[in-house]
């Protein structure tokens, strides 16, 4: 719409003076915000199915059960996460799989994280979109990209008025900062319509957005069984913990273990995390201190009155009552690779 504007501004009033400059006002944030294709993070590594064939084939059945298009490539991050990236013009589809999630999980609850990661992804909500979320996204970058420093803006400095040409110095040093405070006003009407249309766009999306999310929830149900959906959305109360404990093991093993590590060391530490997890849930009782309350205040559609978003309360109260499910897939896998386990 930027980018229509202004070309017809500069088009025609192309004999005025005015209309052309805004028509290149227009032009600057049109080219700003244009969408780009995804593409893989180059800070991370890439996973082929060439290199994992067993890990590939556990997420083509997944994919397959789940109903979507199977992934081309994995990458692992050190984030408590599981999401699924498009890149390219084709919209190939990437799987971001945190390593300290995978290890954390049991099998059944890796199975069901995956399947809600690739469920979130599906045609049906319209924020994964080629057009919305590529606005999301390009409008959320340009708001962060056009921010003015929250009026941090340096003083006019003040000259001593018996030094040499001190008048016309501090007239010109007057009349650059208030050109600079009129273009930083522009810059911040330019942000706040590119913050509202992205909050107007989260709004009307909302709806799709909530189904597309219970649909995942149900689709995770159908093939990892019930009990393992529900234990990952309990699991994700363990992330700060296993953050912690990562930290303590990492330096544990730089400053009290020989540089010369054995064989196993990769190995032994996600064995380590995942039975720092083993011991959190059995202290907390997740299980049983998680149950949903009946109480909640609900909207028409199904969602809390007072939030905008999904809370875990109410995707727990729904995986709840609903019909319990056996699993349909299964898998003994523990971590991907350990070559990949950096």
């Amino acid at each position: 719409m930027l980018f229509a504007g202004g070309v017809v501004m500069i088009v025609v009033g192309f004999q005025t003076l005015i209309q052309p400059l805004l028509g290149l006002l227009l032009l600057s944030p049109a080219l700003v915000l244009r969408p780009r294709p995804g593409r893989l993070d180059p800070e991370l590594p890439v996973l082929r199915e060439a290199d994992a064939p067993a890990l590939f084939e556990l997420l083509h059945r997944t994919a397959d059960a789940v109903g979507v298009r199977r992934v081309e490539a994995v990458q692992f991050t050190a984030d408590f996460s599981v999401d699924v990236h498009h890149y390219g013009l084709r919209r190939k589809r990437c799987l971001v799989l945190g390593l300290p999630l995978w290890a954390a999980h049991p099998p059944q609850q890796r199975i069901a994280a995956v399947a809600q990661a690739l469920g979130r992804s599906a045609p049906g909500d319209v924020r994964n979109g080629a057009v919305v979320g590529s606005a999301l996204e390009s409008l959320t970058a340009g708001s962060w990209t056009m921010r003015t420093g929250g009026g941090r803006a340096a003083a006019a400095p003040r000259v001593k008025t018996l030094v040499w040409y001190a008048e016309e110095v501090d007239e010109g040093s007057r009349r650059f900062h208030a050109r600079g405070r009129r273009v930083g006003w522009l810059i911040w009407l330019l942000r706040k319509a590119m913050t509202g249309t992205a909050r107007l766009l989260l709004r009307l999306t909302r709806p799709t957005a909530r189904r597309a999310l219970f649909e995942a929830d149900d689709a995770a149900a159908r093939t990892a069984s019930s009990q393992a959906t529900v234990g990952a959305l309990c699991d994700r109360r363990l992330e700060a913990s296993i953050g912690r404990e990562m930290h303590r093991l990492v330096i544990e093993k730089k400053t009290l273990v020989r540089a010369q590590a054995p064989e196993g060391a990769q190995d032994d530490f996600w064995k380590s995390v995942a039975e720092h997890a083993a011991r959190l849930r059995e202290q907390e009782d997740l299980a049983e201190s998680s149950e949903p309350e009946p109480s909640a205040p609900e909207s028409p559609g199904g969602a809390p009155a007072s939030t905008s978003h999904i809370s875990d309360t109410l995707r727990l109260a729904r995986l709840a009552h609903a019909p319990q499910r056996p699993p349909a897939s299964r898998t003994n896998s523990a971590c991907p690779s350990r070559r990949w386990s950096d």
